[in-house]
């Protein structure tokens, strides 16, 4: 079955007797027992859902997966595969990561006995450099937030499984749509499920997927028990979101192409980061191994005053964080996803006070040029 079929039709299992077209929202906490000994398959919420296992299995046949589990979070997700380490063990992880993943292992992770070392994956020289004895996986984002720099992915999963380490990768920039990690040699991909699998900037999900039945397993048993589980309508709003993620995606990129095209012909920017500018150094690896380019621009201009212009004259644009749904988002990351990060190191990859994020939405892209263009104040 093709991907955007899949996309509409979902999971091969049915949940209705009724012949409902859209799946039921089973919004339940707990299930009851036919007799003493006896259940229907399910038991308690938190531990498994109609609703949620039929998303849970879309997403597995989307990202040809074994198994898929479906969190409250993107974070949550990434947290639970944290848990599938003990104290002592060292990852190896993207130096330019979003903000929350930084978090998370800095303040919480390290906390718990794990170790960090953060390289340019895009050089797998540099990643050979940082494996030690004790080093159990790598953690990559690809495309980076925000500075979009690419690693290859087929190499990289060869060089980890080389030392018996796992390859990590957060898909969420370019969904299963336009890149399929587990394909390439992953063994878990995680997704913030909040921004283009969802959509519309309503919810609030995550996901962890894995081929390997022992690490499926584990993962289930984190699940299960810490809670971070994914409610049955957040369930039915990603299933929603799901069907049209293809037609989003499509119009996205569309949208984004011509902008990143625009905004190099602005004397105030100074560079774009955009893979699917045939100037980016990584715009053939990017081509090679997803379909598409996404829809995520992040750009330098020439000041942070023209920086702060832009922020507060945008009208159509929404200056707010996230990113993947159909409205276009700019986003300040020095001041809101990496803010936490010590300045010396977040000024060292590029994120000053002149960088800012865009996620290209859905609308007209005549009518956002235009927008961008009233907020550099050149209309």
């Amino acid at each position: 079955m093709e991907f955007n079929t899949i996309c509409v039709h979902g999971s091969s299992q049915s949940y209705d007797k009724t012949g409902s077209v859209s799946v039921p929202i089973f919004q339940t906490a707990t299930f009851a027992h036919p007799g003493v000994g006896q259940s229907t398959g399910y038991d308690y919420s938190r531990v498994q859902n109609p609703t949620r296992e039929y998303l849970e299995e879309t997403m597995a046949r989307l990202e040809q997966g074994k198994e898929a589990l479906a969190f409250s979070s993107g974070m949550a997700a990434i947290s639970a595969v944290m848990e599938l380490f003990s104290p002592g063990d060292h990852l190896i992880c993207s130096d330019d990561l979003y903000g929350g993943s930084h978090r998370l292992f800095h303040h919480i992770n390290e906390k718990n006995g794990l170790s960090f070392t953060a390289v340019n994956t895009s050089y797998p020289e540099q990643i050979e450099a940082a494996i030690r004895p004790e080093t159990k996986a790598l953690f990559v984002e690809t495309p980076t937030n925000p500075m979009m720099q690419v690693t290859d992915l087929k190499k990289t999963a060869e060089l980890a499984h080389a030392h018996g380490l796992w390859l990590i990768v957060d898909n969420t920039f370019l969904t299963p749509y336009l890149q399929r990690p587990l394909t390439l040699g992953a063994d878990i991909v995680v997704h913030s499920g909040t921004k283009y699998l969802g959509g519309h900037n309503d919810v609030l999900a995550g996901f962890a997927i894995a081929n390997n039945p022992q690490i499926c397993e584990r993962l289930r048993f984190v699940y299960k028990n810490t809670g971070a589980c994914l409610s049955p309508f957040d369930s039915w709003l990603l299933i929603r979101g799901i069907k049209t993620l293809p037609l989003r995606m499509d119009r996205q990129e569309q949208n984004a192409g011509k902008i990143a095209v625009w905004l190099t012909g602005q004397s105030k920017v100074r560079q774009v980061f955009y893979t699917g500018l045939s100037d980016h150094p990584h715009y053939a690896l990017s081509k090679q191994q997803a379909s598409g380019f996404g829809s995520m621009i992040s750009f330098e201009v020439d000041s942070s005053e023209t920086a702060e212009r832009i922020l507060n004259r945008v009208s159509l644009i929404h200056y707010a964080e996230s990113l993947g749904g159909v409205e276009t988002l700019v986003t300040y990351p020095m001041l809101q996803t990496h803010a936490e990060i010590p300045a010396e190191e977040r000024e060292a990859k590029g994120i000053t006070d002149r960088l800012l994020r865009l996620s290209v939405g859905i609308e007209d892209a005549d009518d956002l040029i235009t927008d961008l263009n009233h907020a550099f104040g050149q209309d």
